[in-house]
């Protein structure tokens, strides 16, 4: 099995921004004693630290929201490696709580040298609430949890969901 690293970004106190901590949550409970081969790494607002954890992971699995799609609350986007590695971002003067996954892959690709793996997906869910109050809205909710079931499925596990 692939040494699996699953990354939710988001800030739990912005409203439907925290989906991506929300799924990791999920996943953790689902998982109760997680495989030896899964990391769940809640990512929050924040990045470098953590991204030293991603050596020796063979795939990566970021979830986060997306602003400004255009579609409604809770669209599911999955890109592919080839789209995210298109978008990968080189800005040294990165300010480290504004750190967000395409820029997290950029410096994870420095930091992990040959070891960065090839296998890379990335689930975004559309948002537009990211006020300041903590709770999902429905929309981004169901969402969510397509995608911890989607991730679920992807991993070869069958634990039923625990989703309130």
């Amino acid at each position: 099995m692939k040494q699996t690293a699953i990354l939710g970004f988001g800030n739990p106190v912005r409203s439907d921004d925290g989906i991506g901590c929300t799924v990791i949550d999920e996943l953790k409970k689902r998982l109760g004693d997680t495989p030896d081969h899964i990391s769940l790494i809640d990512m929050g607002t924040s990045a470098f630290e953590v991204l030293f954890q991603l050596k020796g992971h063979e795939r990566i699995i970021f979830v986060d929201a997306v602003m400004n799609t255009g579609e409604p609350d809770g669209t599911l986007y999955r890109l592919p490696a080839s789209e995210v590695e298109a978008s990968i971002q080189d800005d040294p003067m990165v300010f480290l709580h504004s750190l967000k996954w395409d820029q997290a892959l950029s410096y994870a690709k420095k930091i992990l040298g040959a070891e960065y793996p090839e296998d890379i997906s990335v689930y975004l869910i559309a948002v537009s609430d990211t006020r300041l109050e903590i709770g999902i809205s429905e929309g981004v909710l169901q969402a969510g949890k397509q995608v911890t079931d989607l991730i679920m499925a992807d991993l070869g596990l069958e634990i039923p969901s625990t989703w309130e």
